[in-house]
């Protein structure tokens, strides 16, 4: 049996318990946390191309946040160092900038979160850097629209079940897989908190969705087979087929009658290229 609380009356750290937040106020509050977010997302696009490092689109991240008053909430989080993840072909999630240039044909997962105010705007897009092969075009397309087929899931009295069964059947139905190894996760004032949001599973089953509820759909799917290894520095996560891996992730908020995507590109932004 699940427990929900009212945010205002939750403590300040995970206790499992699914906090519940007030559509005005505390909507407002993740509105602006992820709107900036997003509107980070649009302006590092101008910056993934052949001979940019993952460094320098770090660097502009944080510059960002902080002429906007926000900090990554990833930076000194457990010992990550920076303030983004750069997640580079198969690299599934996790993977950390550095002074490598990208080359063209590469595709490239950028997930940001920016703490505005308190509250934590989670997400990430995929970009490529210049012309790609079809192959990686393709997953692109397949893992943004698995990702939005989970989001359409989300509606009071569902269970989340019926997100990772929508995410799931279509990727599969696309002959791709979806990653096990990670998954969504509550966000709020809290980056990781209750309840987990799988991306694969049956309708029935799961959490109770409930108004107020606020989480991240996030699904990591690969080209090939679903399994997936950390490499040494105890952080990036790499297919183990060295298979191609997407990931997009969208904040949303459960209301009355559905959900709202909070990390709605500004720009109007879907898929790569962008702008």
């Amino acid at each position: 049996m699940n427990s929900y609380i009212a945010a205002a009356d939750a403590p300040a750290r995970n206790t499992g318990i699914i906090k519940l937040y007030d559509q005005g106020a505390d909507f407002d509050g993740m509105r602006a946390a992820c709107q900036l977010t997003a509107a980070c997302l649009d302006e590092v696009a101008a910056l993934a191309h052949p001979g940019a490092t993952t460094q320098m689109i770090d660097d502009f991240i944080y510059a960002y946040g902080r002429d906007r008053g926000a900090v990554p909430a990833t930076l000194n989080y457990r010992g990550y160092r920076k303030s983004c993840c750069t997640s580079i072909n198969h690299v599934v999630c996790h993977g950390i900038p550095s002074d490598k240039p990208l080359r063209e044909g590469d595709i490239l997962n950028i997930d940001v979160t920016f703490v505005l105010d308190g509250w934590h705007g989670d997400s990430s897009r995929m970009y490529t850097v210049g012309p790609v092969k079809r192959a990686a075009e393709r997953l692109i397309e397949v893992t943004y629209h698995a990702m939005m087929r989970g989001i359409d899931a989300v509606s009071p009295g569902n269970r989340t079940g019926a997100i990772g069964a929508a995410i799931q059947t279509f990727a599969e139905k696309e002959r791709c897989s979806v990653v096990r190894d990670f998954c969504g996760h509550g966000v709020g004032r809290l980056f990781h908190d209750a309840p987990n949001i799988l991306h694969y599973g049956r309708p029935g089953e799961g959490i109770e969705l409930k108004p107020g509820m606020i989480f991240t759909v996030e699904p990591m799917i690969n080209l090939g087979r679903p399994g997936v290894k950390i490499l040494s520095d105890g952080w990036t996560a790499v297919t183990r087929d060295r298979s191609l891996s997407a990931q997009f992730e969208h904040t949303v908020g459960v209301t009355d009658t559905g959900c709202e995507i909070f990390t709605r590109s500004p720009a109007g932004y879907t898929l790569p290229p962008y702008g």
